[in-house]
């Protein structure tokens, strides 16, 4: 069974969702996927070792799934390049990295939208849903530019991109326990 870029969409809205509790309809609807497209992550996801199944909760495996961000989606899911856009600002161009760099002459990074607000080179979402996903969930967007930045950054963008991931990650199951 191989992952499809639409698992590890679903498991960042589970890292997102923390441990509060979910259905497959609901997730479908605020990931623009169907339910059976969910269902069926879902089962990959767990076959492949990054999320858990206790009794009928599927829960990321944060440890695994930081280790296949960090060392694997950047050569499991390249994105597409493509020329100048207008679109929604991606990896080192949104949040949280947006700050921590300096603008150059280059275009930033961008999801072609013809509704998107900025203009840049084209660079394709990890999953065709993902910015309307991220357009209804600022922590799943920031999650999703975090990952862009694994995925085609520059080894500075990708070592930032991968501490703030560690950082977030780190505070999984926090919310429940305050």
């Amino acid at each position: 069974m191989n992952l499809k870029p639409q698992d590890v969409l679903f498991l960042l809205k589970l890292v997102v969702k923390d441990e509060e509790p979910w259905t497959f309809n609901e997730l479908a609807i605020e990931l623009g996927m169907s339910p059976s497209e969910v269902h069926g992550a879902a089962n990959r996801v767990v076959a492949a070792r990054l999320a858990i199944k206790d009794k009928k909760r599927v829960r990321p495996h944060i440890r695994n799934l930081l280790e296949y961000l960090i060392h694997g989606i950047q050569y499991s899911f390249i994105p597409d390049r493509g020329g100048m856009n207008r679109g929604v600002p991606t990896a080192y161009a949104a949040a949280p990295l947006i700050d921590k760099f300096v603008s150059d002459s280059e275009p930033p990074p961008v999801w072609p939208d013809p509704n998107g607000k900025a203009r840049g080179e084209s660079f394709s979402p990890l999953y065709k849903s993902a910015p309307v996903a991220a357009e209804k969930d600022s922590k799943l967007y920031e999650l999703l530019a975090l990952v862009d930045a694994i995925r085609g950054g520059k080894v500075r963008e990708r070592e930032m991109a991968k501490k703030e991931i560690e950082k977030r990650f780190g505070k999984y199951g926090q919310s429940s326990k305050s």
